[in-house]
């Protein structure tokens, strides 16, 4: 994703969040959804090329229309298949550290809601080559997280 919103809105300050956010200037800007289903995955994007919605949890922001959906659907399949491309030939741990190159950085305060009821909080200390988040608690432990939502702060 954050390949795509670089060619279409360049000079952006864009980073990811763990695990599947573009974040603009600290807001939410995108998101991807994976859902598997036997060895089958749906991967579903949304972007918020026009207008950024009002949440309640967290801020958002747009791309303000500076590009059409119709012009921004193929730079992303485009961008999608070269990716799933690297994905299906290169190590996971690859592309662990590529993610990492324009993520938040290690030592960013994160808080983790690893199920509706339990929270857990800590600094990013990266992923595992798999891809987990690597959660270093205030203990100095690290907690491997594979599922949750985050939060930066």
């Amino acid at each position: 994703m954050i390949e795509t919103v670089d060619v279409a809105a360049p000079s952006q300050p864009l980073m990811r969040k763990w695990p599947n956010d573009l974040m603009l200037m600290g807001k939410k800007l995108a998101g991807i959804l994976l859902e598997r289903n036997g060895d089958r995955v749906a991967v579903g994007f949304g972007v918020n090329l026009a207008t950024a919605p009002a949440l309640a949890d967290r801020s958002s922001a747009s791309l303000g229309g500076d590009i059409q959906p119709e012009a921004f659907a193929p730079l992303l399949a485009g961008s999608f298949a070269r990716l799933l491309a690297l994905w299906r030939t290169n190590e996971s741990s690859d592309l662990a550290r590529a993610w990492q190159e324009r993520a938040h950085l290690p030592g960013t305060r994160l808080t983790v809601h690893v199920s509706k009821d339990e929270t857990i909080s800590g600094r990013f200390a990266g992923l595992d080559p798999d891809g987990a988040l690597r959660l270093m608690l205030d203990d100095g432990s690290i907690e491997i997280v594979r599922a949750a939502d985050v939060f930066l702060g």
